[in-house]
């Protein structure tokens, strides 16, 4: 009698986070050709852990070659980012996207300036002296999120099992504000392999 009792409670006490999967996504456009620098975001129905959202990478988008490096940098909302200056000249950093309308002003070599994103959302970058430089903030509410590489590929590990929605950002996608999304199980523990097609400009 007091087997199954104990068995009970250890399954009460095993914690959720034990119950969470990995989500392998591969990003194809209608060739079938492998898309870089999509930003794939999982919405899980399970809350995840209450703490603060942090990626391993930091919070900086360089201006360097007279391009922005990365190309496209996902923050957590409420973040500050900052916009070192590498180049030898001086750069005019601005958006006019939603999210986020904001101006920084010339700064020069070794100089930089930062701004906080407390909207979620896509930010398209420009400078104002250099109209080729173009690149892509993506400021996300889940701690679940990646791009893919070259190859098309991420992995997104540490989802709470179950129902979920993940969507595919990219800034030529052919879709509504640039995203597609799709339902997803997540499984309690192992990886689930997704590929996803979407349609670019």
């Amino acid at each position: 009698m007091i087997r199954p009792v104990f068995l009970a409670l250890a399954a009460i006490l095993v914690p959720a986070t034990a119950q969470a999967g990995t989500v392998a996504v591969h990003v194809v456009d209608a060739g079938g050709r492998q898309v870089n620098d999509a930003v794939v975001t999982i919405q899980a129905a399970a809350p995840g852990p209450a703490r603060p959202i942090r990626f391993p990478w930091p919070n900086t988008m360089v201006q360097k070659n007279i391009a922005f490096n990365p190309h496209t940098l996902i923050v957590p909302v409420g973040s500050t980012v900052t916009f070192p200056n590498q180049d030898k000249v001086r750069h005019h950093v601005y958006s006019f996207s939603k999210p986020a309308r904001f101006e920084l002003r010339l700064f020069g070599k070794d100089e930089s300036r930062s701004y906080t994103f407390k909207t979620p959302g896509a930010v398209a970058l420009g400078c104002n002296i250099h109209d080729t430089m173009s690149g892509f903030i993506k400021v996300v509410d889940t701690p679940y999120a990646n791009k893919t590489d070259g190859n098309g590929d991420t992995q997104i590990a540490g989802v709470p099992g179950g129902a979920a929605r993940i969507t595919v950002w990219h800034p030529r996608a052919r879709a509504k504000n640039n995203e597609v999304t799709f339902p997803l199980d997540v499984p309690a523990s192992g990886t689930t392999s997704k590929r996803i097609q979407i349609l670019l400009r």
